[in-house]
């Protein structure tokens, strides 16, 4: 690229189609907050009811969706912006000598960051719940998909099948962890779980709106996001509406889903706002959106790998016995999930 045509520095944002991108933050705020707020309150409200397949469809797809996300809208625009030539030699330095990129090395640190941080909380709460006597599957083996892995894995939700002793045991399991106020640990060890999945998507959605809000191809990119918004949000909805909290915690999935319907519209409005002096390509641009993509891909790529699709498919018990024709289907779903976000990367 010549010095003509690199531009480095502030400004560099289009101020075509002002209308459309205004009208875009209300289009993609309602795309976005249905996409990830629908599977919430379907399972709460009886008029919204729908079949537990769609459920079924919505939570291999959003694994899908997710793991697509991390590789084709993180990590490979993570690659570009921390190979940009507007960075320094020092950037450059690292591919050069090791033949790998930053994006990919920042990547593992959040991966391996994630790993390190659950690591020590499940080996934490498997220990505090031995000293009580509480019998706990570490990866919930005994329990149907609805069940949580790690510290939180015994769950207060009834699981069809459970003999007398077994709905009685579990029964006295449940009532050590109120006495000892665990299962208030256990909430807070899912709903930490769920922000963690959620902090990388918040992360991409704001930077994807920074940048509808000052791409020329405007027209392109907008109808790409408003699909992309929509299914990744039901992606990580139909994640939210399987959250097993008590009762004071219910507002939990309904506050992360609408976080998650404001971030794009508010990534787009401050967009609209910094346009005539913010360049997606300048030096600054390219770091700051590249380390958070590269990060965010890292904890996408552990939340999906192996929260969702090995204790999905892997350690659940209902999917371990499941007939092959289920297993065929769930594993169908979590490829066209990941296939449409796929392709949707072709423009965005």
């Amino acid at each position: 690229m010549s010095d003509s045509t690199l531009n480095c520095g502030n400004g560099g944002g289009a101020n075509t189609y002002t209308s459309l991108r205004i009208a875009s933050v209300f289009i993609i705020l309602v795309g976005s907050s249905f996409g990830a707020l629908f599977p919430v309150l379907s399972r709460r409200t009886s008029w919204l009811r729908v079949p537990k397949g769609v459920f079924d469809f919505a939570k291999y797809f959003g694994s899908g969706v997710i793991i697509a996300t991390s590789f084709i809208h993180l990590l490979s625009p993570a690659l570009d912006e921390l190979g940009s030539p507007c960075l320094s030699p020092a950037w450059q330095e690292y591919t050069q000598t090791f033949h790998q990129p930053y994006a990919l090395a920042l990547a593992m640190l959040s991966l391996f960051s994630i790993f390190i941080v659950e690591l020590i909380a499940f080996r934490w709460g498997t220990a505090k719940l031995a000293a009580l006597g509480i019998n706990h599957d570490a990866h919930g083996h005994g329990l149907g998909s609805h069940a949580a892995h790690g510290p939180e894995g015994v769950s207060p939700v009834a699981v069809d099948g459970d003999s007398g002793s077994e709905k009685t045991e579990k029964t006295d399991d449940i009532e050590a962890l109120h006495k000892h106020g665990i299962a208030d640990d256990s909430a807070l060890a899912q709903i930490i779980g769920v922000f963690i999945l959620e902090f990388g998507v918040l992360l991409h959605s704001l930077l994807i709106g920074l940048t509808l809000a000052v791409d020329p191809d405007f027209k392109v990119l907008f109808v790409v996001i408003v699909f992309h918004q929509m299914f990744e949000g039901l992606g990580l909805g139909s994640r939210l509406a399987f959250m097993n909290l008590p009762a004071r915690y219910n507002y939990v999935p309904i506050i992360a889903g609408m976080l998650y319907g404001i971030t794009t519209p508010l990534g787009i409005a401050v967009g609209l706002g910094i346009r005539n002096t913010y360049n997606p390509n300048s030096t600054t641009a390219s770091i700051v959106s590249g380390v958070l993509d590269s990060l965010s891909a890292g904890i996408l790529l552990y939340t999906g790998m192996v929260e969702l699709l090995a204790h999905e498919f892997l350690f659940n018990k209902d999917m371990i016995n499941a007939p092959n024709g289920k297993v065929a289907y769930a594993v169908c779903c979590m490829l066209f999930g990941w296939g449409i976000m796929a392709l949707l990367g072709r423009w965005a």
